[in-house]
């Protein structure tokens, strides 16, 4: 290439731009992929095979609601330099703070045994024991973090984003109607069935899990984006929410269009995968499995490092990826403690996998409005982000989600009276 043409390159402002946006990129495409975990992806599954095309439309509007919430919480982060839990308890009180902390720790353990009860069943479809699999993926998660720095846990964290297009292929492999999937996706469905809605919010659960507004904060203030790269860390924020549902809208349509057009009967990722190998072929079933095998790692090692960030900056302690276990005793302690029970209980028989793994991503729906809420006061409050304050639009989509997710989780309580 002529010296003065890479030199041009170099220079060109677009170039420049997106060489600024890969070095700020991480928080919100990382946040959104683990969104696609072992609970969501079985929760996507059975969406699918239960209730074919007509629950696809529901990704419009959680795309647009996870792309306000992502941004709402980088904008939080890089502005105040301070994790949502930090900001929360000097909004709220230690007494508030710490009651919605313990709330929080038990939901989200419910989520760290689902990320573990997810690693147990996609190593047992490619025949790996859980007493060989559950110490060994605690170990590896465990190592990450503990002899990883910021950077080099989100490299890894990246890759594994990287690997979620095995569902997208797969879809592909399934060979949907695509014409009705356009119009399930633009036509809303709507149902009163008692189980119709409780899948809604567990999709909506485990789509804008109420831990995914503690981390992408944390992990924005823990990697020092500065206030002059605020767009940039939006888009990708922004770019997140999109890949993360389509590569969950995929996962849908391949379950919708083999699994619940057929009438098999499915009751975890495992029967999943089995089911794909007639209907779809066996590199949808293989892709399918390993796809289910790297949300479980990537979130069996995000879920327990968010409790950690929440309940340290709660509590007022340290916490980072990047301090070593001196410098951060209870951040890197809870972190290992979480794994350590998480992969005890799991390994204990007959527990109710699918029982996790789903009323976790339901726990999550019901949830959600509550951290919304604090969320709220906060981004609008000029004491803590001046001009940066949210804007009517956005107040509006934040506003619409907790009402409606409110709303189901209300329906659900009625409806299950009935």
């Amino acid at each position: 290439m002529d010296f003065r043409i890479f030199t041009r390159v170099f220079k060109n402002p677009a170039f420049l731009s997106f060489i600024v946006f890969l070095s700020v990129m991480g928080p919100g495409i990382i946040t959104a992929n683990v969104d696609n975990d072992a609970g969501g992806i079985t929760t996507y599954s059975l969406a699918g095979s239960q209730f074919g095309y007509s629950i696809l439309w529901l990704f419009i509007p959680m795309i647009i609601a996870l792309a306000v919430i992502q941004e709402m919480g980088v904008r939080m982060g890089i502005v105040s330099g301070k994790g949502l839990a930090d900001l929360i308890r000097e909004k709220i009180g230690i007494k508030l703070t710490f009651l919605m902390m313990v709330a929080l720790l038990l939901a989200n353990f419910g989520n760290v045994l689902a990320e573990f009860s997810g690693v147990a069943v996609s190593t047992g479809i490619f025949g790996v024991p859980r007493f060989i699999a559950l110490p060994a993926a605690a170990l590896f998660v465990w190592l990450l973090v503990v002899k990883g720095t910021y950077k080099s846990v989100e490299k890894v964290f990246l890759l594994a984003s990287s690997l979620y297009l095995s569902y997208i292929v797969a879809g592909y492999l399934a060979n949907p109607d695509w014409g009705l999937a356009a119009k399930s996706l633009l036509v809303p469905h709507i149902s009163m069935d008692t189980a119709y809605i409780t899948m809604i919010i567990g999709m909506v659960g485990t789509t804008i899990a109420p831990w995914m507004m503690f981390y992408i904060q944390s992990s924005v203030v823990e990697k020092g984006i500065s206030l002059k790269n605020l767009k940039y860390s939006k888009i990708d924020a922004v770019f997140g929410a999109i890949v993360v549902n389509i590569v969950a809208f995929f996962i849908v349509l391949a379950c919708a269009t083999t699994i619940f057009t057929t009438g098999v009967e499915v009751n975890n990722v495992a029967d999943v995968s089995r089911a794909l190998v007639p209907l779809a072929g066996q590199y949808a079933s293989i892709l399918f499995a390993f796809g289910f095998l790297n949300a479980s790692l990537f979130a069996a090692s995000i879920l327990p490092l968010s409790t950690a960030y929440y309940v340290c900056e709660s509590l007022g302690f340290e916490a980072g990826v990047s301090k070593s276990f001196k410098e951060a005793p209870i951040f890197h302690g809870l972190y290992l403690g979480l794994i350590i029970l998480a992969v005890i209980i799991i390994m204990i028989p007959n527990v109710p996998l699918l029982s996790i793994l789903y009323l976790s991503q339901v726990a999550n729906g019901i949830l959600l409005p509550f951290v919304l809420i604090l969320m709220l006061l906060i981004i609008n409050d000029k004491k803590i982000m001046g001009k940066y304050v949210n804007s009517r639009l956005f107040n509006y989509i934040a506003g619409a989600t907790v009402v409606i997710v409110m709303s189901l989780s209300i329906g659900l309580l009625i409806t299950g009276f009935l």
